[in-house]
């Protein structure tokens, strides 16, 4: 018997071993971007003419609209507002001599995807980055004491994924090639208290991409989960950035170096670390009343703060 349990012992701690090691080289594939591109230049242009980009008015989606351009695609834009469209749009044609699409949809309501089908009708779509998305507020609360937008979060940050998913996947299908980014989140990979439902619509998004990606990749098909922490956008109200903190560009950028890096990543180095760092704190600590009442004080004092600045 201590014969056998010194065997298991020591098959439990080789294996243990093992998976460290092999964490180790994946996050060691990371830095290979800072030194030389890991993508071909060729690569984007060749899953096809068009790259489809929803919520693509501001932020990070007009971020990947500006980088898939120069990188020589063809951008369909696909938001609520108009007016940011036509400037990017604008902006992209004078700035990389691609040509650009406008399609207006609102993504919180769910009778939009019939004319976005038919919009989309006759072009080879070889990217898709499932954007859009947004938060019930910028500030922590608890369930019952946030914003009773559940159903326009839902359409916005989980319909509208499963359908555009659905839409173009058929011709990448046809076609054997494609890429597919779904925008998940940081928050989309553990639970994250005070953020309950923006937690959970992103929580599917990564389990939805990774499902998928198993489903297709043999059919020559990328379809990868971006999991993010902070970014300045408007959804973030424009966060100061920082080593943590990337621009949207820059994370446009990184992100596009890592595409072929799996079925999820986070979208930059810095973040990679980040993410793991957070799941070494035991999940006691991180759900405990304590943490989040610290959490929901300061946002409260920082909330005064900022009012009484402006």
């Amino acid at each position: 018997m201590g014969e056998f349990l010194q065997q298991f012992l020591s098959c439990l701690g080789g294996i243990t071993c093992l998976i460290f090691l092999a964490k180790c080289v994946r996050l060691l594939k990371y830095f290979s971007p800072l030194v030389w591109s890991t993508v071909p230049e060729s690569f984007f242009r060749s899953m096809g003419e068009w790259a489809v980009i929803t919520g693509s008015g501001d932020g990070i989606g007009k971020a990947y609209s500006f980088e898939l351009a120069r990188r020589g695609l063809n951008i369909v834009l696909i938001s609520r507002t108009l007016t940011k469209m036509q400037k990017v749009a604008s902006e992209i044609e004078q700035s990389t001599g691609r040509k650009v699409k406008i399609i207006q949809a609102d993504f919180t309501r769910r009778n939009v995807y019939n004319d976005i089908e038919e919009s989309l009708q006759g072009l080879e779509i070889g990217i898709l980055v499932n954007n859009v998305g947004m938060i019930p507020s910028p500030f922590p609360a608890r369930f019952l004491n946030g914003p009773e937008n559940d159903e326009d979060l839902i359409n916005c940050n989980i319909f509208s994924v499963t359908k555009m998913t659905r839409m173009i996947l058929k011709q990448m299908v046809s076609r054997q090639k494609g890429l597919i980014l779904n925008l998940s989140s940081a928050a989309g990979t553990f639970v994250c208290p005070l953020y309950a439902v923006y937690s959970a619509s992103k929580a599917f998004v990564y389990s939805f991409s990774k499902a998928l990606q198993a489903e297709y990749k043999g059919k020559g098909i990328i379809i990868q989960a971006l999991t993010p922490c902070g970014v300045s956008t408007p959804m973030s109200n424009w966060a100061k950035t920082s080593l943590f903190i990337k621009s949207a560009e820059d994370f446009a950028r990184q992100s596009l170096e890592y595409v072929t890096f799996g079925d999820e990543t986070c979208g930059s180095l810095a973040h990679e670390f980040l993410v793991r760092f957070m799941k070494c704190i035991p999940a006691w600590i991180l759900h405990s009343d304590r943490l989040q009442e610290t959490v929901l004080v300061k946002f409260t004092e920082n909330a005064k703060k900022n009012r009484k600045s402006t």
